[in-house]
């Protein structure tokens, strides 16, 4: 028997302007983690079993388990900040600590690339649940969250697993469960757990913090919002904690000072001032919206730049978001979450390099994906379906592309 209900709140009150959803009893949490299962199935095929050779997680998990936070560098295919006679990792360092129960096992020899498909697929499924939760349609669900996986970068980043590709992988994963949270009971604590493994793994996921806390306290009474809002401050302060300690061991000073060091290194960069001038955001608007993919004079005649090809060539269904208008409080959020977040990219120094697509909107394609389930929630525009259509298949002929041309031995 299937009935309705509205999103659970998490107290006793009803969450108004949500629509209502499929009761989770029928089926459960059962068919998301079917789809997440498929979906890390699927990525670990593509990836052929291969091992990413920038495994710099592999190097760190091994030194947290040597005691230390510095690596043993094996040389300058290993991205590393060379300070004070060592190297040290730069990158968020949440997902080391994935990697290090293989590390533990198998040594330096582990695969991150294993644990980058997972979170890959993990990220899927909580696609699937979210649209469930918005009450999307079985079929239209199952475009959008085809689309999620392989018209976005997720799939791609996933496949390879390079030390920048899985935080990506892990950022999006955590930051789509902690949507399924607030879609559904709205944990304080869940919500801020989630958050602060996405933010130690992409850490310009911080600015999500804010709207985050304000939809786990949104429409509560007082006692229920301070409850919540507790529990969810009171699981970031050992993250905190923890990554202040961590800035200690590597730099000496509580703050991150890797980021900033290597932009002063970098070729690409300046020997002083910030990475983020407003001196590059036409470089990156170009790379947003205009660098296209190449044409080669014989096969496979259609190229794949290495530095990227533009959200305009590879993922223009996700013009679908601006479709998204009720409940406007969530809408409102979506939006004010993909500026935080796009703005200081528009800013930053680096495109990404190598890359299929545009990589760096993986940290807000999560919000879109939101919009675009809520901007088709009655039906598929003709248009957005050839759009839908389109990204897909633009996203397979990336990852056939990659994995045969450019690529194809790692």
């Amino acid at each position: 028997m299937r009935t309705t209900s509205s999103i659970p709140s998490g107290d006793t009150e009803a969450e108004p302007n949500v629509p209502s959803v499929p009761a989770r009893a029928a089926g459960g949490a059962l068919p998301a983690l079917g789809v997440g299962v498929v979906a890390t199935i699927l990525i670990l095929i593509s990836s052929g079993l291969r091992a990413t050779p920038y495994n710099n997680y592999v190097l760190l998990a091994d030194a947290f388990l040597h005691g230390r936070v510095w690596i043993d560098w094996p040389g300058p295919s290993i991205d590393a900040l060379h300070l004070g006679g060592r190297y040290y990792v730069i990158e968020a360092p949440f997902p080391a600590l994935l990697v290090l129960p293989l590390v533990a096992a198998f040594g330096t020899h582990a695969s991150q690339t294993v644990v980058a498909a997972i979170l890959g697929g993990v990220a899927v499924g909580g696609a699937w649940e979210i649209a469930t939760r918005l009450g999307v349609g079985a079929n239209t669900r199952l475009v959008l969250v085809a689309f999620f996986m392989v018209g976005t970068d997720l799939w791609w980043c996933s496949m390879y697993g390079d030390v920048w590709f899985i935080a990506h992988s892990s950022a999006v994963c955590f930051t789509m469960l902690a949507l399924v949270e607030v879609l559904g009971k709205r944990r304080g604590w869940i919500v801020g757990l989630c958050l602060a493994c996405a933010v130690e793994s992409r850490f310009n996921v911080v600015v999500a913090l804010p709207a985050f806390a304000y939809l786990v306290a949104r429409a509560r009474d007082g006692a229920g919002a301070r409850r919540q809002i507790a529990g969810f401050c009171a699981v970031l302060v050992p993250f905190v904690v923890g990554w202040i300690v961590y800035n200690e061991l590597r730099w000496g000073v509580p703050y991150d000072i890797g980021y900033t060091t290597w932009y002063h290194q970098d070729e690409l960069g300046d020997p002083t001032g910030s990475p983020f001038k407003l001196k590059y955001a036409p470089f990156e608007l170009w790379s947003f919206f205009v660098a296209p993919p190449r044409f080669g004079a014989g096969y496979p005649w259609l190229l794949a730049p290495n530095a990227g090809i533009a959200l305009t060539w590879t993922s223009p269904a996700l013009l679908i978001a601006f479709l998204a208008r009720q409940p406007r409080y969530l809408v409102v959020t979506m939006w004010l979450l993909i500026a935080a977040i796009w703005l200081p990219e528009i800013l930053y120094y680096a495109n990404g390099a190598s890359q299929f697509g545009m990589r760096h909107a993986l940290d807000f394609e999560p919000f879109v994906f939101v919009l675009m389930v809520l901007g088709l929630r009655r039906r598929i525009p003709l248009w957005a379906g050839a759009l839908l259509g389109y990204s897909m298949v633009f996203g397979f002929w990336g990852l056939w592309f990659w994995r045969n041309f450019f690529r194809p031995n790692y």
